[in-house]
């Protein structure tokens, strides 16, 4: 008698990040590739949830050396250091992290509207398809994740509906909503971002290895 393969555990994670977190780039290659891994024993649910670093932003973001500088301190040098590191991590997940042409930090708000659309109204996995998009046309080409234009140009090559999309985007559509959400999390402790949220109460931090993020998605389906 034949055994029955048996059923994948489901995780559902809440993914909070913004656009233009490196880490969170890292972390969201990251846990596709452990997602890949883990198939057939443990299936991810992801939602995407909003979390903004520079909500004041105006729309042509900016310079990006000046305003690290300006909000955390150190020097040129220092900067170009910590991009090392994180450029060799985003290689390691395959995600090319080019500050030549990535100059200048935006606002990300419009683009977060977008994927909250997405996520109450699209298909499965177009949600997630948008932001991968997004984090490799900021980091890898340097373009501006808020621009309508940029986000109007990947809704297409990924396929979506551009009308619909072209509709949130030039009115307000789903703005309050974002507002609340990004309330949500920072009441629920969360004040940097990446946050890997298991099945609404276990909560990984950061752009961690493989590794880190296997063992503990493991161990929560174990506990079931």
């Amino acid at each position: 008698m034949n055994t029955p393969p048996a059923t994948p555990a489901v995780l559902h994670i809440d993914f909070v990040s913004d656009l233009v977190c490196p880490w969170c780039a890292i972390a969201f290659r990251t846990l596709e590739q452990v997602g890949q891994r883990l198939a057939g024993q443990i299936e991810l649910v992801w939602r995407t949830q909003p979390f903004e670093l520079n909500p004041g932003l105006g729309a042509p973001g900016e310079e990006l050396v000046a305003h690290l500088g300006a909000k955390y301190g150190g020097t040129p040098a220092q900067f170009e250091q910590m991009h090392q590191t994180i450029a060799a991590r985003g290689r390691e997940v395959g995600l090319e992290f080019d500050l030549q042409r990535r100059t200048h930090i935006y606002n990300t708000f419009d683009a977060h509207r977008l994927l909250f659309w997405l996520g109450r109204e699209g298909q499965a996995g177009q949600q997630h398809a948008l932001e991968g998009a997004l984090f490799a046309a900021y980091f890898s080409q340097g373009e501006n994740p808020g621009a309508h234009a940029v986000l109007l140009r990947l809704a297409g090559e990924l396929g979506l509906d551009v009308a619909r999309a072209a509709q949130v985007l030039e009115g307000d559509e789903f703005a309050a909503e974002v507002r609340e959400r990004e309330r949500h999390w920072q009441a629920q402790g969360i004040h940097s971002v990446p946050a890997v949220i298991v099945e609404g109460r276990h909560l990984i931090q950061g752009g961690q290895p493989a590794a880190v993020f296997e063992r503990a998605l493991r161990q929560i389906a174990q506990q079931g």
